[in-house]
C-alpha cells in the first residue's frame, strides 16, 4: 500500500520543478538567458522559441546577447522581444540583438518579493491539493477494507512527513530567490 503515495510522487515533483521554472523567470536585475529562451518568434510562418533559433550568451553581468542563425531574422526576434514585455528594450545590432538588464529599484524589488510570496503560496496550494486527494484515497481504501486502521495511521503520518519535505523545498526555493532580489 505504500505505493498509494509514491504514486503522486511525481505530481509532487512537478509542483516543486514549476516553481522552480518560475522563479527563474524573474529578472533580478542580472541577464538571464531564461529570461528570453521560451519567448516565440514567428519564423518561416511557424511560431519557434528563440533558443531553437539563435545563440544566447551573456558577456556582461547585465547583457544578454542574442545572434541568430539566420541573420534574416533579427527583426522577427527583435518584434518578438518586445512583444513578450519583458521590461527590456532590445537593441538591434544588424547581426545581433543586445539586451540590457536595468537596475533595480527597491520598489520593484519589493514587488518581485510580492511575487515569490504569490508564486510560493500557488506551489504550496497544488502540493496541499495533492495531498488531500491522497488522503482520501487513503481513507476510501480503508473503508473499502484494503487497508487496516493502523496502516490508515502509518499512511498519513508518512504523507505528513512527505508534505513537510515539499514545504521546506519550496520555502527555501523562496528564500533564496528573494534573497537574490534583495542583493544589491
Amino acid at each position: 500500500m505504500p505505493t498509494l503515495i509514491d504514486n503522486y510522487k511525481d505530481k509532487f515533483d512537478q509542483a516543486v520543478h514549476h516553481l522552480k521554472d518560475e522563479l527563474s523567470l524573474l529578472r533580478v536585475g542580472r541577464a538571464n538567458p531564461l529570461m528570453v529562451e521560451g519567448i516565440l518568434v514567428d519564423a518561416y510562418g511557424v511560431k519557434t522559441p528563440i533558443k531553437q533559433l539563435a545563440s544566447i550568451a551573456v558577456p556582461e553581468a547585465r547583457t544578454l546577447l542574442i545572434q541568430p542563425w539566420d541573420k534574416n531574422l533579427s527583426a522577427e526576434v527583435e518584434k518578438a522581444i518586445l512583444k513578450a514585455n519583458i521590461g527590456i528594450n532590445p537593441i538591434n545590432e544588424g547581426q545581433q540583438i543586445r539586451l540590457t538588464v536595468p537596475q533595480l529599484t527597491e520598489e520593484s524589488r519589493k514587488e518581485l518579493t510580492k511575487s515569490v510570496a504569490e508564486k510560493e503560496e500557488k506551489a504550496r496550494v497544488v502540493v496541499r491539493q495533492i495531498r488531500d486527494k491522497i488522503k482520501d484515497e487513503i481513507l476510501e481504501s480503508e473503508k473499502s477494507g484494503d487497508i487496516t486502521e493502523d496502516d490508515r495511521y502509518g499512511l498519513l503520518k508518512k504523507l505528513d512527513d512527505i508534505i513537510k519535505d515539499y514545504n521546506e523545498q519550496i520555502k527555501v526555493m523562496a528564500e533564496k530567490k528573494v534573497n537574490e532580489i534583495m542583493t544589491i
